[in-house]
Order: structure tokens, then C-alpha cells, then sequence
């Protein structure tokens, strides 16, 4: 059976001062996921609107297969600017088509089925949303992978759905300004290391994935830990660099690579979207050969 890999939530237009772009992060995690020949869908759901059928338009031209409902309700977009360094500021459309995305009989199926799903706390800031997640998530196999790509955007988040989320989760990704948002919130103290640690042992989780920008990167495991710096490059935008890092780094775990190989992938393509415009480039052959080795 094809491996079936789920972006679950959010999916949307990114709109920049001067274009739009479809985004959103499992949207993103999904697309970049099918790019190394994994299964991707997409679950979310649109409006009967112009933007709402061109994200249709778009997933086709890109092959992607998508679990869109139509729901009465406006299609997501985010309006976007960037600061000198290309780090992006959001502004969130509230009560659009991903807050209402229902769990229909056909979402049941296609979870009962689907070996790794990867979800975040943006859409599951309205109930309805939220409800539709932690079913997907119960009706996934006992074995199947459940990445919280944790993905804080302004208030929309709480404690509670944190650690719901880390709950029904076993991979985790977050930046350097989200573990100290969650080190706050659940009163863990000691170093960004020692809090990491905290949370792969309180939830028992396989892999905790944390990214820092220019930074570095570094993946625990209960046994491993694997630091990277990142490349000196020239940052065009980072919108859905992190998206690319966590679908690499899955996708090359998924096929057994070793931890420090995923890494270096990961740490690859993350560079390589920092410098294209938007969250869904194409990935270059070179880039992709790179994966089979």
C-alpha cells in the first residue's frame, strides 16, 4: 500500500503586498511530502468562491491529492509583509472555510488509512476544526505517525490544545521562539535542551524536531541528538521553510535514513525554499536526488 501522508488543517492564500500565494502549513507539509514520491492529501476545506476554486485549480496542477469540503463560509487568507531579513508578519482572517472543516464519513475512511498525518494549533482554534483533528488523529492506525508541527501564530492557541495536541502526537516540531512560548506555558524550566528533553519524555515522543533559524537545527530522539548549523544564504522570504524541514526530515525518515542523513536533507531543502518566493516551490532534481541516496 502507498504510504498515505496527510497535511491536516489550514489551507489558504498567503497574500504579499505585491502577489498572493497558496499556503498554509499542512497544505504545505503535504505538497513538499509528494515531492519525494510519498502519497500526500490534503484535508481542509474552501469556500464557493473565486479563491476557493483556484486552490482547486492549483492542488490539480500540482498533482496533490486533496479532501477539500465546500462549506458556507468565506475561502482562508493570511495578508503577509516581510521585514527587512524576510522574516513574515501575519494577519489572520477569522471564521473562514478552515475553521468549519467537518468530519464526513469519507475523512473517516481516508484516516483509517493514512500512515502519517501532520497538524497544528492555527486551525484548531475554532471547535469545529478542532473536533475534526482529534477524530482524524483517534482514527488513525495504532502505529501510524501524528506530527504536531506546532506552528503559534498570534493568540490563537491555549495550554489545553497544546497539550491535547501533544497527547494524541508522537513526532513534534516547533522554532526557537515556540519552545520558549511552551517552556512558560507548562513551567518547564532549565535550558532549550532541557526542555526539549522535558517534552520527549513527558510525552513520549519518537523525534522532537526544533529549528532556529540562522541558528541551527536539532533533532532529539529518546537515544540521539542531531545538531546542524544552517548555510549562509540570501533569504528571499522563509514562508514555509519550516513546512519543507518537517516534510523532508519525515519523508527520509519514513524510508529508514538514519537520523543525521534526514537532518542534512532537511536542513537542504528548508535553505533551498528560504531563497524562492512562497511556500511551494519546486524542488530541484539535484535536491531530490540527493533523497535516494
Amino acid at each position: 500500500m502507498e504510504h498515505i501522508v496527510v497535511g491536516l488543517g489550514e489551507i489558504l492564500w498567503d497574500v504579499f503586498p505585491e502577489r498572493k500565494v497558496m499556503g498554509g502549513a499542512p497544505a504545505n507539509f503535504a505538497y513538499h511530502a509528494s515531492q519525494f514520491g510519498l502519497n500526500g492529501h490534503i484535508v481542509s476545506a474552501i469556500g464557493n468562491d473565486v479563491l476557493g476554486k483556484t486552490i482547486l485549480e492549483n492542488l490539480n496542477e500540482k498533482k496533490l491529492n486533496h479532501l477539500l469540503e465546500e462549506v458556507p463560509y468565506p475561502t482562508g487568507t493570511i495578508q503577509i509583509s516581510l521585514s527587512g531579513e524576510g522574516i513574515p508578519q501575519y494577519e489572520i482572517c477569522e471564521n473562514v472555510a478552515w475553521d468549519n472543516i467537518p468530519f464526513t464519513e469519507e475523512t473517516k475512511k481516508l484516516a483509517e488509512k493514512t500512515q502519517t498525518v501532520c497538524f497544528g494549533s492555527l486551525a484548531q482554534r475554532s471547535e469545529t476544526s478542532r473536533s475534526t483533528i482529534q477524530k482524524f488523529l483517534q482514527a488513525m492506525p495504532s502505529d501510524s505517525l501524528k506530527v504536531f508541527d506546532i506552528n503559534l501564530r498570534l493568540d490563537y492557541y491555549t495550554k489545553e490544545i497544546i497539550h491535547q495536541s501533544l497527547e494524541l502526537s508522537n513526532i513534534l516540531k516547533l522554532n526557537d521562539e515556540e519552545i520558549i512560548i511552551i517552556a512558560n506555558l507548562f513551567n518547564m524550566e532549565g535550558t532549550e535542551r532541557e526542555v526539549c528533553e522535558q517534552l520527549l519524555e513527558r510525552y513520549n515522543l519518537k523525534v522532537l524536531i526544533l529549528t532556529k533559524g540562522a541558528s541551527g537545527s536539532y533533532i532529539f530522539t529518546p537515544s540521539q541528538l542531531s545538531f546542524l548549523p544552517s548555510p549562509k544564504i540570501n533569504v528571499v522570504d522563509t514562508v514555509g521553510a519550516g513546512d519543507s524541514f518537517t516534510a523532508s526530515f519525515i519523508a527520509a525518515y519514513l524510508k529508514g535514513k538514519p537520523i543525521s542523513k534526514a537532518h542534512r536533507l532537511a536542513v537542504e531543502i528548508s535553505a533551498y525554499v528560504c531563497q524562492q518566493h512562497g511556500a511551494m516551490p519546486k524542488f530541484p532534481d539535484s535536491l531530490l536526488k540527493s533523497f535516494g541516496k
